[in-house]
């Protein structure tokens, strides 16, 4: 069973609070998997890597710590970011952290085809990059392999804002959106094609 929430625009500071109430919850067996899916208004999240290796975006960008993996990720308009409250372990092929990584860009792989939009796995980074660009970042952390934070997906982002943020080992300009290269996917229609993704793999 998976319990989707469509939420709207969420400041980043209330959907941390509540992935941290409902990855409790999914912990004590209360709730089911659970995927939130929302945008947040613009702000870039700092992670442990980037605040050990003293990296930080322009000073016109607003910043948060958190506590996933990873780097900087941009936050803002146009974006769709999805919060997997999953207790992983208990399917086929979800023996690390590695394998669920996997799994999600999977996710996000097969949504982008259905748009003839051909997304690929890079050695990079984790994510999603298209025709050699990164439009999808993906950080996790984990409780007693319950899920928290989860992937964010630039469709129609403000020009030259999530090219201005530097991803942890990339440059500035590396990641953009799909507008910015030519393709037109509202974030409507890729929550739409995305949610028979995440049922399908939750049933295998």
């Amino acid at each position: 069973m998976l319990d989707v929430q469509e939420l709207g625009v969420v400041p980043y500071e209330e959907a941390q609070a509540l992935m941290k109430d409902l990855q409790q919850q999914r912990i004590e067996g209360v709730i089911p998997d659970t995927l939130l899916l929302l945008s947040h208004p613009e702000v870039v999240t700092v992670g442990p890597r980037a605040r050990n290796d003293g990296v930080a975006p322009p000073s016109d960008y607003e910043t948060v710590p958190v506590d996933r993996g990873g780097g900087l990720t941009w936050h803002g308009p146009g974006q769709v970011v999805g919060y997997p409250i999953f207790k992983w372990g208990e399917r086929d092929g979800e023996t690390s952290v590695a394998d669920i990584i996997h799994i999600i860009e999977g996710w996000l792989i097969e949504t982008l085809a259905t748009f003839d939009v051909k997304g690929e796995r890079d050695d990079r980074m984790q994510g999603v990059w298209v025709d050699g660009r990164k439009v999808c970042s993906i950080g996790l952390s984990f409780l007693r392999w319950v899920s928290r934070h989860g992937f964010s997906v630039n469709l129609n982002t403000p020009a030259g804002r999530v090219e201005g943020v530097a991803g942890c080992g990339l440059v500035a300009d590396t990641t953009t959106s799909l507008t910015n290269l030519g393709y037109d996917v509202t974030p409507e229609a890729f929550v739409q094609a995305l949610l028979p993704v995440v049922r399908l793999t939750l049933e295998e």
